[in-house]
């Protein structure tokens, strides 16, 4: 369970990046998060990767407040979380193999483990047969593809897609929802934010508005509302 409680974020110039949030979001729930840009949405993002601390109020990981953990604590925490990013952040130097095991390898796992589920989760992206190609050898949604299966490798419990299709053509954003949407069939917490309605429309779950920082709808079975 996360949970934000009465969380705001003031800058410096005064202006608030959020006013007093509160929001839960239930184990293997898939809750997309919609504002116009400047909504607050990014900034409740980095609240929950205690990239930036609130202001006000607290953020809670199952009943702990992630903004007291000390730094290992604080590692730990984010172990437990896989980051999908619009721009998909892929070491260009490296294969969409070595792209994962790179993550594996930071996360202390083994050889034996990375040889073992590297392919495995390639495959669960439908990208087993461009194991040893280079980001530039790969088109804008297969590089996302393998920036999910970085982000799933370790198994993480919460995954936070933050604008995942912003690049991406209508095919491959329908297929990238569809990954997402698998992901979190298979008991994985999904966080997804992003303009597309489309995408919103398609994921047919909770979706949670956000306008000038604060929460201003929250619907178990939404559409794009705004």
């Amino acid at each position: 369970m996360i949970y934000f409680d009465q969380v705001s974020k003031l800058y410096s110039s005064g202006q608030p990046a959020l006013d007093s949030v509160t929001l839960s979001i239930a184990p293997k729930e898939f809750v997309s998060i919609v504002g116009h840009s400047g909504a607050g949405k990014t900034t409740l993002l980095k609240m929950l990767l205690a990239e930036e601390c609130p202001s006000d109020g607290g953020v809670f990981f199952e009943s702990s407040d992630i903004h007291s953990f000390k730094k290992s604590a604080l590692n730990n925490f984010r172990r437990r979380i896989g980051t999908v990013f619009q721009d998909f952040r892929l070491l260009p130097n490296k294969t969409a193999y070595e792209n994962i095991a790179f993550a594996m390898e930071a996360a202390g796992k083994t050889d034996e483990e990375i040889h073992s589920d590297v392919p495995h989760v390639l495959e669960l992206v439908d990208l087993g047969d461009k194991m040893w190609n280079f980001p530039h050898e790969l088109s804008g949604g297969e590089k996302q593809r393998v920036a999910i299966a970085r982000a799933i490798v370790n198994q993480p419990d919460i995954i936070i897609a933050d604008e995942p299709t912003g690049n991406l053509d209508p095919i491959n954003t329908f297929e990238i929802v569809q990954i997402l949407k698998k992901i979190n069939d298979l008991g994985t917490m999904v966080i997804l934010t992003t303009h597309n309605k489309g995408v919103v429309d398609s994921v047919g779950g909770r979706v949670v508005t956000m306008d000038g920082g604060r929460v201003i709808r929250d619907d178990k079975k939404g559409k794009y509302a705004l």
